[in-house]
Order: structure tokens, then C-alpha cells, then sequence
């Protein structure tokens, strides 16, 4: 592990100490050294005591692996598809906000990493990089996530503007209707800083000029609390799914009854996701949730699930619990504190060898093979 407790801001990781990474969590170990300790605490924080933060990596170490043995693994293959789209490996960079914090490149190292790697990114609406940059860069697919707020008719112009750019998806974030109360972000004085912008949500006053659209004041419902809207119903994702061809995937979910519904109103995918545990504290893990709801509509749409993944092998399990894939977002940010777009690259890189091994281990020589039964072996 890099050594880095006694460092204060050291420079990023060299190739040559990047290689010598083998776990996330040393990852995480550096990027704090490297992050102004108000980035990290936003960037690491869950919700009130931080219950379900724990449980989602708890949750994934819990499910044992009864693997098979004398199956022909010698050719081995990881990709896939999500909704026509390719896959090197069954990830994608989860949709995560102001990399401008983490690294000067922001979103730019993180999509061309991903381009490298051959896996989708989804943008978030809170980027610190535009839409329309962050497309012209990629190689690989662009996913776009937002939030309905009060302004409906901002929202159809989003709409249309990424639409323009390029992405291919639109993930619907609904599981904050408010904000959860986020107490590491409220004792480091969490704001945006002044040199960064959220560009995807500034839009021009009545007067003409353009510039921040309120992100001003001290934990995340002050600085960004006007970017959601607590009376949001089915009825708007019916809106949303018809000002667009685009597949809208909605974000968010723990019921299969809200994921069944999410279907009849319009949605081509479901993330099964507790916002990284930053939202309600005492939500049930995502590897707790995600096997009812891909029971429940795994055969009408692709199902993903994010939170607290932190090995290739939790991929492993993701899938054998009926995942589609999987989005990983805490990971991404940390290699890109440690090292711009190779830091990121070796996250993934990190991710999809450790993929690949734990399928040759399991018996599994495609996806496909990995299937529930490696969790809950029949008795026979």
C-alpha cells in the first residue's frame, strides 16, 4: 500500500506506484491524502450515522460463492451488452458530482478513461464539465443523469440538450425528493467552491447574463437543494419517457412494486441504488434489494445495481443476484484524486482483472454462466 499518512497533498501517484495498487481501498487510502479535506468529506459521507453506507459494502463480503470446479475456463470472455449498448465488462462509472473537486480535469479524465476501458459513463447532471464536453471526448457511451426539478420547462430543454450531445440513456434519479442529512458535509462547511460551476444547470436570468443558478450556502440541501422537487409522482416519469427517444433508466429504487410500476410508466432499465447510502439512513442494502427486483422485472428490462461494490468479485455476486451490471461511483473519484484519467483507469482496470479471475474461479466462462445458483446451490 502507498504510504501517504504523513504526506500533505503529495503530488499524483506515478505509473510505477499506481501499478503497486491492488484494492479500492488503498485508492481511498491516497486520494484523502490528496483532496482538501471538505472535497473528501462530500465525497465520502453517507447519510446520519451512516448505517446504510455500511451495510452496502457489508452486504456484498456476507454472500458466500459456491463455485464450480472442472468447468473449461481456459476462454474466457467479459463482455456485454446494456441496452445495445457494448460492454467490455459488465460496469459503468455511476453518475457522480463536481469532479472539478477531485482533479482539474474533471469529468474529461474520467470519460476518456472510461473510453480506454471500453465502459459507459454516466454523466451527472452536477458535473463540472458540459454535457457537450464530456460527449465530443468520449469513445465509449455517455449516459446522462438528472433530476426533475420545479422548472419543468428547464427540464425539456436538458432534455433536448443532451439529446444534441450525444448520450445515449438518461438515468432518472428519484429517491430524493429531499436531500438526506448529510453531517460530515455540514461540519467541513461543504460548499462549491467559488472557481467551480455546475454548467449543466446554469441557465441565463431575464436580464441576460449567465452564471451560477444558486449553489451558494453550507451542506448539500442549501447548496443544491433547488435542483429537486418533493412532489414528484409517476405521472412525471410518463412526461419525461415522452419528450424523448432516449431510454430513460430510473435510479434509485428498493421495492419490486416501485420497479414494476417504473416499467408501465415508461422506464427501460431500473438501478436498484440508496444513492450510496446518502440519503436515507436505515435503507436496506442494494445487494439486500436487488434480488426481488430483478425477479420481478429482470425479463422486461436490464437491471443495474450500484453501492458499495468495491471488487470484481461483487460483480460476480451482483450478476449470480440478477444484475445486468453494475455502476461503481466513490472508486472512480478516488482514482481520479490519485492520478487524473490513468488514477481512474487503473480503478477500472483493478475491477474488471479481478472480474475476470473470480469468473475462471466460479466456473464461469461468460457472463452468462454466472447465474444464481453460485449463491444458492440446489441440495440435489
Amino acid at each position: 500500500m502507498i504510504n501517504t499518512e504523513q504526506v500533505k497533498n503529495p503530488a499524483e501517484c506515478t505509473a510505477a506506484e499506481l501499478a503497486a495498487i491492488f484494492q479500492i481501498d488503498e485508492f481511498e487510502h491516497a486520494a484523502r491524502a490528496r483532496l482538501d479535506p471538505m472535497a473528501f468529506a462530500y465525497f465520502v459521507g453517507g447519510a446520519g450515522r451512516e448505517l446504510t453506507l455500511e451495510r452496502n459494502r457489508a452486504a456484498w463480503d456476507a454472500l458466500s460463492i459456491w463455485y464450480r470446479v472442472m468447468v473449461d475456463v481456459s476462454r474466457r470472455s467479459t463482455a456485454t451488452t446494456l441496452l445495445d449498448l457494448p460492454l467490455s465488462f459488465p460496469l459503468l462509472a455511476a453518475p457522480t458530482a463536481l469532479h472539478k473537486m477531485a482533479h482539474p480535469e474533471g469529468e474529461l479524465a474520467t470519460v476518456r478513461a472510461c473510453g480506454e476501458a471500453g465502459i459507459p459513463m454516466v454523466l451527472s447532471s452536477l458535473s463540472t464539465t458540459s454535457v457537450e464536453e464530456v460527449c465530443a471526448a468520449a469513445t465509449a457511451p455517455v449516459l446522462f443523469q438528472m433530476y426533475i426539478g420545479p422548472d419543468r420547462g428547464f427540464v425539456r430543454e436538458l432534455v433536448n440538450r443532451v439529446e444534441r450531445a450525444g448520450c445515449r440513456a438518461i438515468q432518472l434519479t428519484v429517491d430524493a425528493p429531499v436531500w438526506g442529512l448529510r453531517e460530515r458535509e455540514m461540519r467541513s462547511g461543504f460548499h462549491v467552491p467559488p472557481h467551480l460551476r455546475i454548467v449543466n444547470l446554469e441557465r441565463i436570468d431575464p436580464q441576460g447574463a449567465t452564471g451560477p443558478t444558486g449553489h451558494t450556502g453550507v451542506g448539500i440541501s442549501e447548496t443544491l437543494g433547488w435542483t429537486i422537487s418533493p412532489n414528484l409522482s409517476w405521472k412525471d416519469l410518463e412526461w419525461l419517457c415522452s419528450l424523448t427517444t432516449l431510454p430513460v433508466i430510473v435510479k434509485g429504487l428498493c421495492r419490486a412494486d416501485d420497479a414494476l410500476t417504473a416499467v408501465r410508466s415508461g422506464a427501460r432499465g431500473i438501478v436498484v441504488s440508496n444513492h450510496g447510502g446518502r440519503q436515507l439512513d436505515g435503507a436496506p442494502s442494494t445487494a439486500d434489494a436487488l434480488p426481488r427486483i430483478a425477479q420481478a422485472v429482470a425479463s422486461r428490462v436490464p437491471v443495474i445495481v450500484d453501492g458499495g461494490i468495491r471488487q470484481g468479485v461483487d460483480i460476480l455476486r451482483a450478476l449470480a443476484l440478477g444484475a445486468t451490471a453494475v455502476q461503481i461511483g466513490r472508486p472512480i473519484l478516488w482514482g481520479l484524486a490519485c492520478a487524473g484519467q490513468p488514477g481512474v483507469k487503473r480503478v477500472i482496470d483493478i475491477l474488471a482483472s479481478d472480474f475476470d479471475r473470480s469468473m475462471a474461479l466460479a466456473g464461469c466462462a461468460t457472463v452468462a454462466a454466472v447465474t444464481r445458483d453460485l449463491l444458492r446451490p440446489s441440495e440435489a
